[in-house]
């Protein structure tokens, strides 16, 4: 178990440090030196098939193992993102627990969360100050709005069962 933690902390490191490397002004300048010294070198190769060939393998070989390159470090940077967000939901006491785990709602969970909010918007617009704080769990008393969604999450909730 010891030894697949530190392999994987070593992938983690390593890609981390090619993600940074690929997104550098320098790499973009050499790959873009590399296609230059490559269309010179065709001259001398005389634009055989094999020449065009070393271009279009070593490009596919790059994209392809950039794509889950960048989507590792995508990933990783999504969590953090959520994680920060995370944190500043739950230490605020105004704001909904709820949505503290978000992410892991369904699709639909969020269209009727998004629909509340559309529909606080338009509240928040009647409202006299422009600083008066409202949460998804905060009662209106002249709306209906969180019992609406109430409803609609549990039978969102009920359908994916």
């Amino acid at each position: 178990m010891t030894n697949n933690s530190s392999f994987s902390h070593f992938i983690e490191k390593w890609s981390s440090k090619i993600t940074q490397g690929a997104g550098s002004t320098t790499t973009l300048v050499l790959a873009f030196l590399f296609v230059l010294l490559w269309a010179f070198s065709g001259i001398f190769f005389h634009f055989s098939e094999q020449w065009a060939l070393i271009l279009g393998t070593a490009s596919s070989v790059v994209t392809f193992l950039m794509v889950f390159l960048i989507q590792k470090s995508q990933n990783k940077h999504s969590m953090s993102i959520q994680l920060k967000l995370n944190e500043l939901v739950a230490a605020n006491e105004l704001a909904s627990n709820r949505l503290v785990n978000v992410e892991g709602m369904t699709e639909e969970e969020l269209k009727i969360i998004q629909k509340y909010y559309s529909k606080l918007s338009d509240f928040a617009n009647k409202q006299e100050s422009l600083q008066q704080s409202h949460s998804i769990d905060e009662t209106h008393h002249e709306h209906e709005i969180k019992k609406e969604m109430e409803k609609e999450l549990v039978q969102a909730k009920k359908s994916d069962e």
